[in-house]
């Protein structure tokens, strides 16, 4: 027996690894020190004072099989960077490289090579260095068709300007800075949804197909906010992903120790000041509570910052004219010691 009658084709992952090629060194920076094909990808890592290496790893979660249904691939490698890149910006660190992971039983090369176009893409928007990678054929763990993506950044930070929330403190302002839609969190409950009300995703929604709307790219905040973390004016800052505001806001909390870390926080956010847009009406007129949208859901806004009173409405003003639209939604209070929680008002 051959490998290619067990369901694995050689051919195929050579294939793959010349079409990536392009996208993969479209990517590249001066500190890129190999190509694609190597054991292991080489990156210097540049001249700091005090460097601290942030890392961090995610995926697209099940959102990949509404991409898959309409052919939308690109779109998934730009999430995959966000999720990863979006998280390690919380602590101040600028990504410097990425590496992804593409699993799936049968995937024709052609579609591979678009899913990890997508990916080049994401971490250019990122503005690092897409340096290596694995496409692994699995029949028999991966149905036909079926795949799945995943991906793991690095940046890098200097200590002095680390954010771990120790210099929060109460009557800071939070800042919602607005996403660009679903993002990629809650897909299991909307295809549970679309599948319960046998809801097509070409059906139409403000103007266009649904899908358009629910795969649009998780926004990628790194060039908007990074100036602003080396300004030192963000004093904490909180990626929007699963579990919504409740379970992310307070993660930019200190979670307990000596001095100011031993405060516990509470985070009072204006139910009033968040709008969502009206995808997220679409989903909770499907029949799913508003507890559960805010418990679920990002809710409109992608990344909440918490800043000094003094310094908050140069940060609104820097985003926006960055692209980003972000405005006040609630205040960091004090709470009693080692709570970190969220309520609204």
């Amino acid at each position: 027996m051959k490998y290619n009658e067990a369901g694995v084709s050689r051919e195929g992952g050579y294939e793959i690894v010349d079409r990536i090629r392009e996208y993969t060194t479209a990517t590249h920076d001066r500190n890129v020190m190999n190509g694609v094909g190597d054991f292991g990808g080489l990156y210097r890592l540049g001249t700091y004072d005090d460097p601290v290496l942030v890392s961090g790893t995610d995926g697209v979660g099940t959102k990949l099989h509404l991409a898959a249904a309409v052919d939308y691939l690109e779109g998934i490698g730009i999430d995959c960077v966000a999720m990863c890149v979006n998280d390690i910006l919380c602590h101040g660190a600028a990504p410097l490289f990425f590496l992804d992971y593409l699993a799936y039983a049968d995937l024709p090369p052609s579609r591979a090579a678009r899913i990890v176009h997508g990916v080049s893409l994401g971490c250019r928007q990122a503005g690092c260095s897409l340096i290596g990678g694995e496409s692994a054929q699995m029949p028999g763990t991966y149905r036909s068709g079926d795949f799945d993506l995943a991906g793991f950044a690095v940046g890098v930070v200097e200590s002095g300007r680390i954010i771990s929330g120790k210099k929060i403190h109460p009557g800071d302002y939070l800042i919602g800075l607005d996403s660009s839609g679903v993002h990629s969190n809650g897909f299991s409950l909307i295809r549970a949804l679309l599948k319960e009300k046998a809801i097509e995703l070409d059906a139409e929604f403000e103007g266009g197909p649904l899908w358009k709307t629910l795969l649009e790219p998780t926004r990628i905040y790194v060039q908007p906010v990074l100036p602003l973390v080396e300004a030192g004016l963000v004093r904490g800052l909180a990626h929007i992903t699963g579990g919504g505001l409740y379970e992310n806001v307070p993660r930019m909390f200190p979670a307990g120790g000596s001095d100011a870390a031993a405060r516990g926080y509470r985070a009072v956010i204006r139910r009033k000041s968040i709008h969502p847009p009206g995808i997220f009406d679409y989903i909770r007129a499907l029949g799913v509570d508003e507890e559960e949208m805010f418990h679920t859901f990002n809710m409109g806004i992608g990344m909440v910052c918490a800043s000094a009173p003094e310094n908050s409405a140069s940060v609104i003003e820097a985003l926006k004219n960055a692209g980003v639209n972000a405005w006040t939604i609630g205040r960091v209070e004090e709470e009693s010691e080692g709570v970190r929680e969220i309520c609204f008002d």
